[in-house]
């Protein structure tokens, strides 16, 4: 469930409600949720659903009524054994809607998990494909792990030609990222191999001129849209870097559930900044080995860089799922040790190391000269942004923080796994 509150007193707006996917838990694993947030540019909300479901939704949800080409909400809310649901004025307002299990041909892998990267008229979005429920092999080898759409129709524009999919550990989790490199614009993006990825990101097209593919899926109920990716053109690789080419690279998923040898994955969104990307990549949490790495990648490069693009590499403890936050100098990044690390852009070298005492998988914000981060336990601590390792304060919250704070307009909102906090400085709390 997709919840919209008001930023200013946290009162319940719209939802959208999307009932799990039935037929194999590890498509929509219980309980997970929904695992990827909303992108929200002007009145749109871009998401994808826990049914590896591109939308589109109408920011002011069904309150100034059911706009289209999406018509059929009642019937997407309703689970497949029971009749369709009336959409009312406090439900999301879906305007188009692209279901990427039939339209890219992909198989989701516990969960869909992707922060949309908006560029213009299109959306990047990470497929989430992975691996079968049996753990030994990927079910769509040849699905994308990375699909262009056009924002404004839900039609697939393009997708990536690597050949990620044959060689994902576990699944595609990490989202794209953009930068400008030597005046190219630039798409990153951190495979489920291991290896990172900058593709040209694709040129705005003519005013007026057609999406390269129609898309029915934005006038039918989703599961009518046969897989045409065929036909779609292939996004241009500029260069890509194995992060642990010393990693097994053949029969890899014979290494699932070892965990002192394996192949590596990236989770978290590489970050470009002055011409270099930060990643963290390791042992799959789940099913790899504990050992991970922060890395700087020469991004100025070009072709296959393994031997030439690595600039420094820093060693965090046993696994990292999270994405660095860059700032002043510094990067700072959390593991699954419980460890947040200040480590210096130019050199690789630590700052400083805090130990934050449970399993991290939010990722640190830096905002108003602090570092935020929260931990699997609950706790809730704010650093002093700098090379002087300084805690500023440390709170025990209702439940366990896996999701990356995120500080607007003067306000710190804190995601726990039971609330949403809103934090302001002088504020007194509101009523339950």
């Amino acid at each position: 469930m997709l919840m919209c509150l008001n930023e200013a007193d946290g009162s319940f707006l719209w939802q959208m409600v999307v009932p799990k996917l039935a037929e194999d838990m590890y498509f929509d694993w219980p309980q997970a949720g929904m695992c990827s947030p909303p992108t929200v540019e002007g009145d749109r909300v871009y998401m994808v659903t826990n049914r590896a479901e591109v939308v589109c939704l109408d920011l002011h949800g069904m309150a100034n009524g059911n706009d289209g080409p999406y018509r059929d909400e009642g019937r997407h809310m309703a689970p497949p054994d029971q009749p369709a649901l009336e959409p009312g004025p406090t439900d999301a307002d879906i305007l188009w809607l692209l279901d990427l299990r039939t339209a890219a041909g992909v198989r989701p892998h516990d969960s869909s998990h992707c922060s949309i990267l908006v560029d213009g008229p299109y959306l990047y979005v990470n497929t989430s494909n992975g691996l079968t429920s049996r753990h030994d092999g990927v079910d769509r080898p040849d699905a994308p792990a990375l699909v262009v759409v056009d924002k404004a129709t839900g039609a697939l524009i393009a997708q990536e030609r690597e050949g990620i999919s044959q060689r994902i550990f576990h699944c595609q989790w990490s989202s794209p990222a953009l930068g400008t490199v030597n005046g190219r614009r630039l798409v990153f993006l951190g495979g489920g191999d291991g290896w990172c990825y900058a593709f040209e990101a694709l040129e705005p097209r003519e005013q007026g001129a057609a999406p390269a593919q129609t898309a029915p899926a934005q006038t039918v109920p989703a599961q009518t849209v046969p897989a045409q990716t065929a036909e779609l053109p292939a996004l241009r690789c500029v260069w890509r870097f194995d992060c642990d080419p010393t990693a097994p690279k053949e029969n890899i998923h014979t290494y699932i559930r070892n965990r002192r040898e394996s192949p590596s994955i990236i989770k978290g969104m590489p970050v470009f900044h002055d011409g270099r990307l930060y990643v963290t990549v390791g042992g799959d949490i789940w099913w790899g080995k504990r050992e991970a790495w922060l890395q700087c990648i020469d991004a100025t490069q070009t072709g296959e860089i393994t031997s030439s693009g690595l600039l420094w590499s820093y060693p965090v403890e046993r696994h990292c799922c999270t994405t660095p936050a860059i700032h002043d100098g510094l990067a700072y990044v959390a593991d699954c040790a419980g460890k947040v690390h200040c480590v210096d852009l130019q050199t690789g070298r630590p700052v400083w190391v805090h130990d934050a005492g449970a399993e991290t998988w939010a990722s640190t914000l830096v905002a108003d000269g602090k570092v935020y981060i929260g931990t699997r336990r609950g706790d809730f601590t704010v650093l002093a942004a700098g090379r002087q390792l300084r805690v500023l304060s440390s709170i025990r919250l209702d439940d366990a923080v896996i999701s990356t704070p995120v500080a607007a307009n003067g306000t710190l909102y804190v995601g726990t796994m039971g609330a949403l906090f809103a934090l302001q400085s002088g504020a007194t709390s509101a009523p339950k």
